[in-house]
């Protein structure tokens, strides 16, 4: 496979191998790609999270938080 970078990618692509942290440019494009999709699921999750929790602000389900403190405790499962 071959692909193309622009010349500041290219630059920072060989930066990373030459820092040593990386053996090639393989390397750093497959642990750019894993962060990549790492992150599109994050995303989708926190898409999900956001319409269920509007749907429950629409529908008047609703908890009045008084304090830091008692937002912790409704996170964390407690009333």
């Amino acid at each position: 496979m071959h692909i193309s970078l622009t010349p500041e990618l290219e630059t920072a692509l060989k930066a990373k191998v030459s820092s040593g942290l990386y053996n090639n440019a393989s390397e750093v494009v497959r642990e750019a790609l894993r962060q990549s999709l790492a992150r599109d699921q994050e995303n989708q999750w926190i898409a999900r999270e956001a319409a269920i929790g509007f749907a429950q602000l629409e529908a008047g389900e609703t908890v009045e938080v008084r304090s830091e403190l008692h937002f912790i405790e409704l996170v964390r499962g407690g009333a």
